[in-house]
């Protein structure tokens, strides 16, 4: 389930079987065997029962790559939107929204009432449902901190119910829903905090954009207009008019390393300065990806096969700024940045999104 994951309509009706490119914001994929529409919790349940063990569930396709050969089963697009406030009290309010719901279109309905939680991950492209999926995160905030309980869908048992937080496994950019057809999302459920100001600033870029210092805090407006700068900055909000958003944001995640392996970077990249690095779990290091890909010789705009490129903006995002580009073309863009980062540095990076009828 890619991004995996708006106003209710009738029935769900089957829609076109063109190729997939046009639901991704890579504009990449080949056709589908079947597409069909739901606008519900109950639709999205009712196509995967009656699709079977072959499908792809899509909403805003921007953290997903799929083949050129397509997909041959059956792709649902999940159309359901809406927000309703489930409990409050002084302090918290606790909001359940359908899988369907853009992502950034909670995010300023959380500011416009003064729900913090979610102000540093304004821009992110996609819908909601797809959150829980990722633990999607930007500037300091991650959904698993705001995220109570994901309403799915369990394929297995054939039985709608729901997953505590506890339950689901959040790691970074991880959690029990991404690499298991198990679990259906349906709706999410969010515990924000009622105040006019974001949560601590965390991340140092921000903090530096805002003119504040690390752990201090801003009002709402002011942290979502803050990140949407920095990520239009970066090519990370989507924009018909700038190609380099024709990607899927971060194509690679950050090496999470232990003390020897990090040990190991260092020493490789003496003559290149520290890498930049956070503390993470236990005893290891995150290591910004963006730098590894930059000194191992791929800079902002590195041209690919047929006109794919590393983005001019942001060396994480590979993009196909000319909408013309095959799925293959990115994926061996893709290889040579990862074996060229291994060789370097002798660190193997990631795909962040999912890979549908393909392979790194």
């Amino acid at each position: 389930m890619s991004d995996v994951y708006a106003q209710p309509t009738a029935a769900a009706q089957p829609a076109s079987t063109g190729d997939l490119a046009q639901y991704t914001t890579l504009c990449l994929g080949g056709p589908a065997g079947r597409v069909v529409t739901a606008t519900t919790a109950d639709e999205i349940v009712g196509r995967v029962r009656e699709a079977g063990s072959e499908i792809l569930l899509l909403a805003g396709g921007s953290n997903v790559v799929i083949g050129d050969a397509g997909f041959p089963g059956t792709v649902i697009l999940v159309r359901s939107r809406g927000l309703r406030v489930l409990t409050e009290d002084e302090r918290t309010v606790t909001v359940r929204v359908e899988a369907g719901e853009p992502w950034d279109d909670l995010v300023a309905a959380t500011v416009r009432n003064g729900w913090a939680g979610l102000e540093c991950l304004s821009g992110i492209p996609g819908s909601t449902g797809a959150t829980p999926i990722q633990n999607v995160g930007a500037y300091g905030q991650e959904v698993a901190e705001t995220i109570v309980a994901v309403q799915v869908y369990d394929r297995i048992a054939g039985t709608v119910g729901q997953v505590e937080t506890d339950a689901c496994g959040f790691a970074y950019r991880s959690s029990i829903f991404k690499y298991s057809e198990r679990w259906v999302v349906l709706s999410v459920d969010f515990r924000l905090a009622r105040s006019p100001l974001s949560g601590p600033v965390r991340y140092a870029e921000l903090a530096r954009a805002l003119g504040v210092e690390v752990g201090d805090r801003v009002p709402l407006a002011q942290a979502r207009s803050t990140v949407l700068g920095l990520r239009a900055g970066k090519g990370m909000v989507l924009d018909a008019d700038d190609p380099d958003t024709r990607s899927v944001g971060s194509f690679f995640t950050n090496p999470v390393l232990d003390a020897a392996t990090y040990e190991q970077v260092r020493q490789r990249a003496a003559d290149l300065g520290e890498p930049p690095s956070w503390p993470s779990a236990g005893d290891t290091v995150k290591v910004s990806a963006a730098w590894l890909i930059d000194k191992a010789g791929f800079g902002k705009g590195y041209a690919g096969p047929e006109g794919t490129a590393i983005s001019s903006k942001h060396t994480l995002a590979l993009t196909n700024p000319t909408a013309s580009a095959s799925t293959q073309a990115l994926l061996t863009l893709a290889r040579e940045i990862r074996d060229g980062v291994h060789h370097r540095f002798g660190v193997t990076l990631h795909p962040e999104p999912v890979l549908i009828n393909c392979a790194l």
